[in-house]
């Protein structure tokens, strides 16, 4: 795949080597929301009832051909991670074998959404969180999917991990982790937000029960709002919010006043409040469309061939991988040499225009198919002269 900066308004004098912070839209994107404003303004008397709901068909649509999901009616459209672990949480008690003082497994250093929704579940049904570290050395990325397997046993109610670490860059072997949950009854919830975009996910190989996206990121789309997957054992769950349109019947806007008690069938519960945001949803559907014409492998392959000779070079001069067998190049986790104070490294490059992420102690590069080859030298000279 060849370099698509061409598709982006990115200023030529800058390397911004940041997508996993965020996404810039591309061109596409944003012509798709300037469309939208004049759709709500000039022409917002031809709106029918109908528009309320086609767009975010399409999007579930587009979203469930991107993660290779069979069924596009157990997408809902959220505003946030952390809404749909939201609703995780209010329905873990309802999940068959739940019990008293079961487990909840998290990865060290997890992003706060995908922790916060724990404590109140945990406090008020004597459940045990269990934070899975990350190993200090060695094999980090073997290691520490090890221990998150061996942490998996009869007393888990649920496990939450992302597909590759927002910070650290280590990617998960998701298969096998839905094999074990799967083997013990708990419930897998994925975070794919760092990595579905840019990494192929396929849901009929790995079988979560949740699979959340921001759309600010890899998605390329617009920020407040995101996709999320619910499988089966969401069929007949409690929602967070009690939406009109996720009633029966609600497209009849002239007979919104004969109350429904049935939902829309399968995840269209889960819909946010507002799900038809006439202006996130056309530059949602351009992001996802832009994507499946790209396709993840090719994205992932594009930063491959983009990082893999800087890596070893990256390597020589002091700086560490916190994964080395289980690499995602779109997302890397520099460790940096003893007594590199981070934050100061990270000021150092912005004043060379060039753009990374501090997190924790370490650096994260997030190249994309945005970025050059002189992105990539403008990097290794900021770092190491």
């Amino acid at each position: 795949m060849d370099c698509q900066k061409h598709r982006f308004s990115l200023p030529d004098d800058i390397h911004y080597l940041n997508c996993a912070t965020r996404g810039p839209l591309s061109k596409k994107v944003e012509s798709a929301g300037v469309e939208a404003i004049l759709n709500t303004t000039t022409r917002i008397h031809l709106l029918t009832p109908d528009d309320f709901f086609t767009s975010v068909t399409e999007v579930r649509r587009l979203f469930a051909q991107l993660v290779h999901a069979p069924d596009p009616e157990r997408v809902a459209l959220v505003p946030a991670v952390s809404y749909a672990m939201g609703v995780v949480a209010r329905n873990l008690p309802t999940k068959p074998g739940f019990a008293r003082g079961q487990k909840i497994i998290l990865l060290e250093g997890e992003f706060p959404s995908d922790v916060y929704a724990w404590e109140r579940v945990a406090a008020e049904y004597d459940l045990e969180i269990v934070t899975v570290a990350m190993p200090a050395q060695g094999d980090v990325g073997s290691a520490w999917n090890h221990a998150l397997l061996s942490a998996i046993d009869a007393q888990t109610a649920l496990v939450v991990c992302a597909h590759v670490h927002w910070m650290h860059g280590v990617r998960f072997d998701l298969a096998e982790i839905s094999k074990q949950t799967k083997e013990v009854g708990a419930w897998l919830v994925v975070d794919g937000t760092q990595s579905v975009g840019a990494l192929p996910f396929d849901l009929t190989e790995i079988q979560p029960d949740v699979l959340v996206c921001g759309a600010y990121k890899w998605l390329m789309g617009p920020y407040a709002v995101g996709l999320a997957y619910f499988g089966a054992a969401f069929d007949e769950g409690i929602p967070l919010e009690e939406t009109w349109m996720g009633r029966e019947g609600s497209n009849l806007f002239h007979r919104l006043t004969e109350y429904q008690p049935q939902y829309r069938t399968k995840a269209f519960r889960y819909n946010m409040g507002e799900q038809s945001n006439f202006m996130l949803m056309p530059m949602l559907k351009a992001a996802l469309e832009q994507l499946l014409e790209w396709q993840p492998m090719n994205i992932q392959q594009y930063c491959q061939k983009l990082m893999q000779d800087a890596i070893p070079t990256l390597q020589e001069r002091g700086f560490a991988l916190a994964s080395e067998s289980h690499i995602a190049y779109h997302l890397l986790g520099l460790r940096l040499p003893n007594g590199t104070n981070v934050m100061e490294m990270q000021k150092a490059l912005a004043e060379k225009r060039v753009y990374v992420s501090a997190r924790g102690s370490g650096l994260r590069i997030s190249p994309q198919i945005y970025n050059t080859p002189e992105d990539v030298a403008a990097l290794l000279s900021a770092l190491i002269g």
